[in-house]
């Protein structure tokens, strides 16, 4: 095209010939801009009875000049697809080729409901699959820390592993208690009134002692630690993934898991059995002071029958699962805080996801525990 082909108003011209075989063809010349098709209203009529034969041919070679709207009105008139024999310079053709894929990708053939919901599902497990793989690695180099210490242990981070204690235990005694106090009053006082149906009060102290020592106390505890202390871990390394100081770190040769994921792990493994004792004390002092009040059971009464139905076992049981339940947090909390990307949307999701992992995994911990000591601890 040359300049002064550009220069020249020309208007945009529609002529159709016979060749000698018989064939018509359309032959598009001059400037195609969208002022001069809107000087000539009869071009766009003539095109669409043109179009509706789809043996015919078009030469859009003779066009000088043709702009992006333009092009998109052709494309529309043409009924959203190219001739079946069109002939055009490339660079018009770069035109219509948005147009092309975009038709494209509108006429694939649409997926049935159960083959999405088959893919979903596919998508789901491989993705639960990769996670675990990586909490299994997650676990493989914390054995692995833990070695390295056995044989080094003047390097035990316990400035970190004491702050974490502090963080995730000491500032957790007043939400536990709260927590813990009021479910014993409501089990007591739900169990009071299906007991005094049947004259059987005094085994209130049967039912509170055995579901808060056993399963209750170190339930309650373990998910109250996982919505607050397992997501401000997660935030915590996600802050350091947006503020690259895991780079920072990594930069200076500081293990990542020696510094943030082991004194995670080893100060929830601590604090979690104490959380669960000093919470099932709480809820049984609800649930004494709620049986008192509604069964006239004394305080006394209450602390001597205790020991008696409810056997040690029961303790060291509910111990041995809040030291589970505490490594599994930490866990978690640290997995996704490592899958955080540099973006404050993708550090809400992963702490989203943080907690709901870590609280479903601590029920399915307590109902695979119930399972195998259902026969073991009961008087």
């Amino acid at each position: 095209m040359t300049d002064a082909a550009i220069r020249s108003d020309s208007p945009a011209l529609l002529k159709v010939h016979k060749q000698k075989d018989g064939d018509k063809v359309v032959r598009l010349s001059g400037n195609w801009t969208l002022r001069n098709l809107a000087m000539a209203p009869l071009l766009r009529h003539k095109i669409k009875k043109l179009a509706g034969n789809k043996s015919m041919q078009w030469d859009m070679e003779a066009v000088d000049v043709l702009d992006s709207g333009t092009a998109l009105i052709l494309w529309q008139d043409w009924g959203k697809q190219m001739p079946a024999a069109l002939r055009m310079r490339p660079e018009h053709q770069r035109l219509f080729e948005r147009w092309q894929s975009q038709q494209l990708t509108e006429s694939k053939p649409k997926r049935s409901r159960v083959f999405l919901i088959i893919q979903y599902l596919q998508r789901t497990i491989e993705s639960f699959r990769l996670q675990l793989l990586d909490l299994v690695i997650l676990l493989g180099q914390l054995a692995l820390d833990i070695a390295y210490l056995l044989r080094h242990p003047g390097a035990v981070p316990w400035s970190e592993i004491s702050g974490t204690i502090y963080e995730a235990g000491v500032r957790a005694l007043g939400i536990t208690a709260l927590v813990g106090f009021l479910i014993g009053i409501v089990l007591s006082y739900l169990s009071a009134l299906q007991l005094k149906l049947f004259g059987a009060e005094i085994y209130i102290i049967d039912i509170l002692g055995l579901s808060v020592i056993r399963e209750l106390g170190p339930l309650l505890a373990a998910i109250l630690v996982a919505g607050r202390s397992g997501s401000a871990m997660t935030a915590q390394i996600g802050i350091m993934r947006v503020t690259e100081e895991l780079d920072a770190l990594s930069a200076m040769g500081i293990s990542h898991s020696m510094r943030l994921i082991l004194p995670k792990v080893a100060a929830l493994t601590i604090s979690m059995p104490l959380l669960s004792v000093w919470t099932s004390a709480m809820a049984l002092v609800g649930g004494m002071v709620s049986a008192q009040n509604t069964l006239d059971i004394s305080y006394q009464q209450f602390f001597l029958k205790l020991p008696d139905v409810v056997p040690l076992l029961n303790v060291f049981i509910g111990l041995g699962k809040s030291v589970v339940f505490g490594l599994m947090i930490a866990l978690i909390a640290c997995h996704f805080g490592f899958r955080i990307q540099p973006n404050t949307e993708s550090l809400g999701y992963e702490t989203t996801n943080s907690v709901v992992a870590a609280i479903t995994v601590v029920i399915m911990n307590d109902a695979v525990f119930a399972i195998l000591f259902m026969k073991v601890g009961m008087p």
